[in-house]
């Protein structure tokens, strides 16, 4: 369903610029919108997960908003990382990433992320990039030395202009890794050689395979041509992928304009586990293959936009609770309603949608419209969250589906109600905490407690 009639203008935070503009589209009729994608080589983690969902729900604004969204995001399926995660399983990389990318496209379709309109892999660009890294070397922004094409860095006046870094302010080493072939310890690589065991490409410069910045730089250009409106990823990639981006897809076209590449850059912010960055060394990465098996993927989805994209989300049970919480709120009041659909949209919807995808401020309107629903507002209400679900990506199921019964035994059924008599007597004893501990310890466990006058009934929740 399309609500393109009731959008407001769109304003958007702009990485580049630092401050909030006013989306305006260089063409009104055609958006075109790129952001990085996984580098297959593992299961995706939650942060993968977010950048995904995050730029699903742009994806979605923008088509309640404009008549054609072309939406890019890619597969890097030729990195270091996967040549050694190959070699460490013994199996082929083409059959390696071919396994990741089936799960990462399934997993993501668990969470109601629609897949893109064009889903480009590095390895189908290749002889792409070997033309746009000899279309840089003739405009003297890049060299070859050893097998290896770098891009020279001082060639380009414009660097720094996304990260705010200027050229002498980054230590070697840091970011890039140090060379003497390098004529500046900044210059980065885009083609580097490969040996017998590793998988290559011909080329000019001899058998290699590209660098990760040219990948993005080509598979974009391509499939969107540049300039395009949006160019987007986490926050992590701002720098140096999204400067180095900038710099080779700019020098490619004598420009020190960043616009002239992307109008826009937008990007995510992490995910903390419990406070913390997520690290192999603190093995506390939480793999989404695994968070399916114990929650529904809307639920996920939900707790993952929970946070303003832009702000770090720390990913913890509440987060999960309360997303479910609000999930079977909405799904109760959606089951309770008739089908018309001749409501308006409330307008605090519109607004926090359009100002920057506030989903925060978003649920919180969805929120009071629930606590303040009444018989003279229900179509209204109705509307507004179907509308707000086509942005989030949400809300899609019927209300059966999502309260499907949970099968249990003669058991479980008794210590349901063994616990409901507990919790009565807690409660008779003005021991509310506890009275509430056991009505959470059910909601958990996908069972819901209902107070009624005539007593304590419950319902199952998947």
């Amino acid at each position: 369903m399309s609500y393109s009639n009731v959008m407001n203008e769109i304003y958007l935070y702009d990485s580049l610029s630092n401050k909030k503009r006013k989306f305006e589209p260089i063409d009104q009729n055609h958006v075109r919108i790129y952001a990085c994608g996984p580098t297959v080589y593992n299961f995706a983690h939650i942060g993968n997960a977010r950048m995904a969902v995050v730029f699903d729900s742009f994806v979605r604004l923008f088509r309640n908003k404009y008549p054609n969204v072309t939406y890019v995001s890619n597969i890097t399926d030729i990195d270091d990382k996967i040549i050694e995660a190959a070699n460490e399983s013994d199996v082929p990389i083409n059959e390696l990433t071919k396994k990741y990318t089936d799960i990462y496209n399934a997993d993501m379709s668990y969470l109601n992320v629609l897949q893109p309109d064009i889903q480009p892999k590095a390895t189908e660009y290749v002889e792409d990039m070997v033309n746009f890294i000899d279309k840089l070397i003739q405009k003297d922004k890049a060299y070859e030395k050893d097998g290896h094409v770098f891009f020279h860095v001082p060639s380009y006046e414009g660097y720094g202009k996304l990260s705010n870094r200027e050229i002498d302010q980054q230590l070697a080493g840091s970011r890039v890794q140090v060379s003497d072939i390098k004529k500046n310890q900044q210059d980065f690589v885009l083609w580097k050689p490969s040996s017998e065991s590793q998988p290559g490409w011909q080329s000019p410069w001899g058998i290699g395979r590209p660098g990760w910045h040219t990948e993005c730089c080509v598979m974009s250009e391509v499939n969107l041509k540049i300039p395009f409106d949006i160019h987007g990823g986490g926050q992590d990639l701002l720098f140096p992928h999204h400067e180095n981006e900038i710099a080779q897809s700019c020098a490619s076209v004598n420009s020190d304009n960043p616009e002239d590449y992307a109008k826009y850059w937008i990007h995510n912010g992490f995910v903390t586990i419990d406070g913390e960055k997520m690290s192999k060394s603190l093995d506390n990465i939480i793999l989404l293959n695994d968070l399916l098996k114990e929650h529904d993927g809307e639920t996920i989805r939900l707790a993952l936009l929970s946070s303003h994209y832009r702000k770090s989300l720390d990913w913890n049970e509440n987060v999960i609770k309360q997303s479910k919480v609000l999930l079977d709120k909405v799904y109760d009041f959606l089951h309770s309603c008739d089908d018309d659909l001749d409501g308006e949209i409330d307008k605090s919807l519109l607004e926090n949608f359009s100002n920057d995808l506030d989903i925060p401020k978003v649920l919180t309107s969805i929120n009071e419209l629930l606590k303040n629903k009444s018989s003279s507002n229900t179509r209204t209400i109705k509307q507004s969250l179907l509308f707000a679900g086509s942005i989030l990506g949400v809300f899609n199921k019927n209300s059966s589906e999502w309260n499907k019964p949970v099968e249990m035994s003669d058991s479980e059924l008794a210590e349901i109600e063994k616990l409901i008599d507990e919790r009565k007597a807690l409660k008779d004893s003005r021991d509310f905490s506890g009275a509430d501990a056991i009505r959470d310890s059910l909601l958990e466990k996908g069972i819901e407690l209902v107070d009624t006058e005539d007593g304590t009934t419950w319902k199952s929740k998947h």
